[in-house]
């Protein structure tokens, strides 16, 4: 999905690929997470959540070294927990000092988790999640990538 509307937003090819390549490595960050924090059925403690917090970071510090993936497709995993109003982690980034990419990356994470059964969980109807990110325009999520996805047949079932 994310592909689908990048290219709906204009991307390049080029561009896509790296999109691709963001979005499939968007929380390889989390390979620094302990189990018992990635895998807890509970609700994480402070402590627990500033360490969950850390994976973008740890994301970087795996990608940035690896040549053939450019800015979009670090982006991704590094700022796609970045909220518009910029309360958001790991550097409380706001509007569009996010990149445009893990902004629209956001929208499409958000909507698959919602759209997934949870441990904690079961998945929301396409209804409900649609409501739910339109709630979150211009706190969460850019007002103008959401409209985007949310006018487009990207978010369809």
């Amino acid at each position: 999905k994310a592909i689908e509307l990048a290219r709906h937003m204009g991307f390049s090819e080029d561009d896509l690929v790296q999109v691709r390549r963001g979005a499939l490595l968007h929380d390889i960050g989390k390979m620094g997470v302990p189990d018992s924090i990635l895998l807890k059925a509970d609700k994480l403690t402070d402590e627990e959540w500033e360490i969950m917090r850390k994976h973008p970071v740890f994301a970087f510090n795996l990608l940035s070294p690896i040549r053939y993936l450019k800015s979009a497709a670090i982006d991704i995993p590094y700022c796609h927990h970045e909220k518009w109003d910029g309360s958001g982690y790991p550097f409380g980034l706001k509007g569009e000092q996010i990149p445009l990419v893990a902004r629209i990356f956001a929208v499409v994470d958000v909507w698959d988790a919602l759209r997934s059964d949870r441990i904690y969980r079961t998945s929301w109807s396409v209804e409900k999640v649609r409501e739910h990110l339109r709630s979150l325009a211009g706190t969460h999520f850019d007002p103008h990538v959401l409209k985007v996805c949310l006018d487009s047949d990207v978010l369809v079932e």
